[in-house]
């Protein structure tokens, strides 16, 4: 599959950043069309998300290149390639949200209220761009037999790329509903987002050839496990505090 998506001066715009672009463009339109619907300053919004963008690209190649030193510790220059993919959400996540809890602070704006509006973005964001996954042919499974696998490299393999984009799109759907009925208090849909990502890609990541391992350990399975509890602990903690 041809991952260049088309020219421009001669310069080679890749399909990969081409759908992460619109994926982050899709999910910043509607995180600002819901701030302005709770009633948040679309600017201070915005401004969020000036930092937090560019914070999560830097976070997400950081982690990829960490935790696949030794394919760039002989070319440092490749570190800075990120046509060819190499991006690692849990990095980008992880990132955006350091940078949330400064921005909010240093502005005296709740956290906990803007990583709501966030949220549904996030995970809508993350569906869209597992498809560059796909363009690029990475992120994919073991052999398999079933019907739905498809061809890499001549063999047949889980399209894990899809089930985390379609796992996504549910925890997406989800949180839009959660987010009209069910919140008792500020940081919820946040907190679900971050415990049933969490078990989405714990469950995929499982099925993956190219998993950034840490010695026997798979990271994201490490990573999403240790959300899950602190995610939920969060969410019982805050909801404990307006209960009673």
């Amino acid at each position: 599959m041809d991952r260049v998506a088309f020219e421009i001066f001669g310069i080679q715009v890749m399909w990969y950043g081409v759908i992460i672009t619109a994926a982050v463009a899709l999910g910043a339109f509607l995180a600002i069309r819901e701030a302005k619907r709770v009633g948040v300053d679309e600017n201070d919004f915005i401004d969020l998300l000036l930092f937090a963008i560019p914070a999560a690209i830097i976070g997400a190649r950081a982690h990829y290149v960490i935790f696949s030193w030794d394919n760039y510790k002989d070319n440092l220059a490749e570190i800075f390639n990120l046509r060819g993919g190499g991006l690692a959400i849990h990095g980008a996540v992880i990132a955006a949200v350091i940078t949330a809890v400064i921005f909010t602070r240093i502005r005296g704006l709740d956290f906990w209220q803007m990583a709501d509006i966030a949220a549904p973005s996030l995970i809508l964001g993350q569906a869209i761009g597992r498809w560059g996954n796909y363009i690029n042919q990475e992120a994919y499974g073991t052999p398999t037999d079933l019907p739905w696998g498809i061809m890499v490299n001549g063999v047949k393999v889980h399209p894990t790329f899809l089930y985390e984009s379609i796992g996504n799109l549910l925890v997406f759907l989800f949180l839009i509903w959660y987010r009209k009925k069910k919140v008792k208090v500020t940081g919820e849909v946040f907190l679900l987002y971050i415990v049933l990502y969490s078990a989405v890609r714990y469950f995929v990541e499982g099925l993956r050839i190219d998993s950034l391992m840490l010695g026997p350990i798979r990271v994201a399975q490490l990573i999403s496990v240790l959300s899950i509890v602190i995610g939920l602990i969060y969410f019982f903690i805050r909801r404990r505090k307006v209960q009673s």
